[in-house]
């Protein structure tokens, strides 16, 4: 407990002071015009009361990371711990603050137009192609995964409903469920951000949060019950830990609790809605923190509710590591059917809310780089339809071990071209880079080194000389950046 309590207040405390140090660093201008005024269309740019903005914010970066990621990677035992609280405020909240300010700061430009302004011209196409192709993915699988949520619950609940196979690993239920989320992600992306997004999200926030605070309250007053184990040491405590070395494998696991390259993408979203540069620090900052301590709190309860880490490990190994069925255990064991589906509710709303984004992401993404204007409503959907179409093909023709994994790399290589692209802005501001330098130096060596690791990529059998190309890479890269920041003072 005491190590699950220190970390809480750790990530808690950095929002009042590491958070206002950013707030000095990036210049923040209460009196700045923000691009909700100056760019006004009725669509896109509305200025939004702040509470809103954070709301829609958190569900736009949390998705099932926060949940899925911190359940599955609390079988790497308390070390986990450290990842979520060192990775979230040292890493993930100053990607997503000093990208939503330099998104804020230009009008609410777009990821790709932001990492080619910094990064060179070169990286444009790349970007536009890499950011649009993980907003797809990510949309496809928040779109397949709550639907296999629902379709579960409803047919182990007093309806029993039968879902007999249809196309594949997807059930007629499954099916139907996914093309009613689909036809919600085409009106939430398609209407202006105040009129969907904007009045559902704080409601589906709330519903987030009462889960979290509901679990948290169990985990601070169940103490006997539910015992957290203390870190002692950083030892990797996974089954088979041979395989899973927390360097980089429990980096890629728990993702959107620490740092996610997503979220980058997300905020443009947000700074054409915010009414003063003053937002940028509950909004950008705040919302990274609030996911760390979600993440804490699933990670805690994980470890607590199977008696430790062993038994966790023993219990992903007989679901098939299927953590949707693992949280509604939890939910069901601790808060009884009636509140378990309301924390089902909020775990599939955050995901449903992520995918919604993602799609609305991609259509500015493209708008931006093709420069057409979104005020039409024929426009809009001119860009859009090509999106859903290719990611409603991802669903059914890319099984889901393989989106899954898909997106999680290259959600975290996108936070790595994000980190270099913001260390270069506050190099060119003559700022102290090196908050952003060592963190982007250490996602590029996880990245790297992922590839050489993990048993779906290239698998070497040998972590030393993964680490030893990750590292030669990461000297290469790093004396590249220098050199070019250099040029640019």
């Amino acid at each position: 407990m005491i190590t699950f309590l220190v970390c809480l207040t750790l990530l808690v405390a950095a929002y009042f002071t590491y958070g206002r140090t950013l707030e000095r660093i990036c210049d923040i201008d209460p009196k700045a015009t923000p691009p909700s005024r100056s760019h006004f269309d009725g669509v896109d740019y509305i200025p939004m009361p702040m509470w809103k903005t954070f709301m829609i914010q958190m569900l736009n970066i949390a998705g099932l990371g926060p949940f899925f990621g911190a359940l599955l990677g609390a079988a790497y035992g308390p070390v986990a711990f450290v990842w979520i609280t060192v990775g979230c405020i040292l890493i993930g909240s100053v990607h997503d603050f000093v990208a939503g300010v330099i998104s804020t700061k230009s009008a609410g430009r777009s990821l790709p137009e932001i990492v080619a302004e910094y990064l060179g011209e070169r990286t444009r196409l790349f970007m536009r192609a890499f950011s649009v192709f993980l907003m797809v993915v990510v949309g496809a699988v928040f779109m397949s995964q709550p639907a296999k949520l629902i379709a579960a619950r409803m047919s182990d609940s007093a309806l029993n409903i039968p879902a007999f196979a249809i196309f594949d690993e997807y059930s007629w239920l499954v099916v139907a469920l996914i093309a009613i989320i689909l036809c919600y992600y085409v009106i939430a992306t398609l209407l202006p951000i105040d009129k969907i997004i904007g009045k559902l999200y704080p409601l589906f926030g709330i519903t987030v949060l009462f889960t979290a605070f509901g679990v948290l309250v169990v985990l601070l007053f169940g103490a006997d019950k539910y015992q957290i184990p203390e870190l002692t040491s950083l030892a990797n405590m996974k089954l088979g830990a041979e395989d899973f070395p927390v360097i980089p494998m429990l980096c890629a696991t728990i993702s959107c609790g620490a740092i996610s390259g997503f979220h980058a993408t997300q905020s443009p979203m947000m700074a054409r809605c915010l009414r003063s540069e003053s937002e940028c620090r509950p909004v950008f900052f705040g919302t990274m923190l609030l996911e760390g301590v979600i993440a804490l709190i699933w990670a805690a309860m994980a470890m607590a509710f199977w008696g430790g880490v062993e038994g966790l490990n023993a219990h992903i190994a007989q679901t098939g590591g299927q953590a949707a069925v693992m949280i509604d255990e939890i939910a069901t064991s601790i808060f009884g059917e009636a509140v378990a589906i309301v924390i089902v509710v909020g775990i599939v709303a955050s995901a449903i809310t992520s995918g919604d984004t993602a799609f609305r992401s991609a259509r500015l993404i493209v708008a931006d780089f093709m420069g057409i204007e979104q005020v039409s409503l024929r426009k809009r959907v001119y860009v859009s339809l090509p999106l859903f179409a290719g990611g409603l093909a991802f669903v059914f023709l890319v099984p889901f071990q393989i989106a899954w994994n898909t997106m999680a790399w290259t959600n975290q290589v996108l936070a790595v071209i994000t980190l270099w692209a913001i260390t270069a802005y506050l190099a060119q501001k003559r700022k102290p880079y090196i908050i952003t330098l060592l963190p982007a130096m250490f996602m590029t060596f996880v990245c790297v080194s992922y590839v050489f690791v993990a048993k779906h990529m290239i698998h070497l059998g040998n972590h030393a000389v993964a680490y030893l190309i990750a590292a030669v890479a990461t000297a290469i890269l790093t004396a590249i950046m220098l050199r070019k920041i250099k040029k640019q003072k």
